[in-house]
């Protein structure tokens, strides 16, 4: 087994497209109409087999949780192997850090934010994931 997706709630899914897309380089992995104004829209790093699916919210109930998923806490975690080029190529591309790496007992990391306010951790371990 494996993790295939999990879904990340955004205010509409251009936005997310291009922020994943365009800002940090995902790959577009599918962007399907559904009809009735709903897609589904996958969107992972390069050479990923877990996906995200965007889903534009819808309400109320699902706006509020834009940003907010997790409660505050960091709730997504971008592995890499190379953090030192990974960090440079993300704060190039506009990518907002909350902080400047740390390096801790079990490797580097630094928090980050997508433009919707959902906090991720870029991190590199120091053994393998």
């Amino acid at each position: 087994m494996h993790l295939h997706a999990f879904t990340i709630v955004v205010p509409d899914y251009d936005s997310g497209i291009a922020f994943y897309v365009g800002q940090l380089g995902f790959d577009l992995r599918s962007d399907a109409d559904l009809g009735g104004g709903k897609r589904w829209v996958m969107v992972a790093p390069p050479g990923a087999q877990t996906t995200i699916l965007l889903a534009r919210a819808s309400g109320p109930e699902q706006e509020a949780v834009i940003g907010n998923q997790t409660a505050g806490r960091v709730g997504f975690f971008l592995y890499t192997d190379n953090f030192t080029a990974d960090h440079a190529r993300m704060k190039a591309a506009g990518v907002a850090f909350d902080e400047e790496p740390r390096h801790e007992s079990y490797g580097s990391v630094a928090v980050w934010r997508d433009p919707f306010g959902n906090r991720w951790d870029l991190l590199q371990l120091t053994s393998p994931a």
